[in-house]
C-alpha cells in the first residue's frame, strides 16, 4: 500500500514539473493535480501494459488541467514519461528509495 501511495505522489510531482516546463499545460488547482495523479496511478497499476500504448491519448485528455495544442501534449507526454521513469527507477516497489550501483567491467 505504501508503494502505491508513493507512486501516486511521484505521478503528482511529475505532472507538476511537466506543467512548469511545458507551455500550454496548466494545472487549475491542487485538487485537479491530485485527481489526475490518482487517476493516472490507478490506471498504471491496473492496466499498465495497455497504458503504455494509450499514454499519449490519455495525456491529451484533460484530467483537470488544460493542454493547448498537439505539441504541448506531445512535449508534456515525453517529459511526464521521463520524470516518472527516473523517479520510478529510484523508488522500489515498497516505496523506499533504492540505491543504484553501477559497475564498470574492463575487459582486455
Amino acid at each position: 500500500m505504501r508503494g502505491l501511495v508513493v507512486r501516486w505522489l511521484v505521478s503528482a510531482i511529475a505532472l507538476y514539473l511537466t506543467s512548469l516546463i511545458v507551455r500550454g499545460i496548466e494545472i487549475q488547482s491542487l485538487a485537479a493535480l491530485v485527481f489526475a495523479a490518482v487517476t493516472i496511478g490507478v490506471l498504471n497499476a491496473v492496466v499498465r501494459p495497455l497504458i503504455l500504448l494509450l499514454t499519449l491519448p490519455l495525456n491529451i485528455l484533460t484530467l483537470g488541467f488544460n493542454v493547448h495544442g498537439f505539441w504541448s501534449a506531445l512535449g508534456g507526454w515525453l517529459l511526464m514519461s521521463f520524470f516518472t521513469f527516473v523517479i520510478n527507477v529510484l523508488i522500489g516497489e515498497t516505496g523506499r528509495i533504492e540505491i543504484v550501483h553501477v559497475r564498470q567491467v574492463v575487459r582486455f
